[in-house]
């Protein structure tokens, strides 16, 4: 039979709290920084150029003028969307790196 010391469950509980919040208020922070970072993509050899921030709002499309023709719009709009779609996994892989980072090693079941 084990011997029970009072109070020594205590402070590793402690302890594991202080961890938890400091974890916490890391991956807070971390997610903050992510989501005013932006993150730029472009196709058509840098005809289309799109960025977003990792709030995954847009905040910026640019178009080179030469790759606006009126008789290939979906050639143009496929351009859009393949820029768009990776800067959203730029921002997506920021903040999974980010969080990996915050949590330190632990491993958390539900927690990013």
């Amino acid at each position: 039979m084990k011997a029970r010391i009072p109070g020594a469950q205590q402070g590793g509980q402690a302890n594991m709290m202080k961890k938890i919040q400091e974890m916490q208020e890391n991956m807070e922070r971390i997610q903050a920084e992510v989501e005013a970072t932006e993150f730029t993509s472009s196709t058509g050899g840098g005809a289309v150029e799109v960025t977003v921030n990792g709030a995954h709002e847009v905040t910026a499309v640019n178009l080179k003028p030469e790759i606006v023709d009126p008789e290939d719009i979906e050639m143009l709009q496929d351009l859009i969307i393949s820029a768009f779609n990776e800067s959203i996994r730029k921002a997506n892989d920021a903040m999974s790196k980010g969080m990996e980072e915050a949590k330190g090693g632990l491993s958390i079941p539900g927690l990013l």
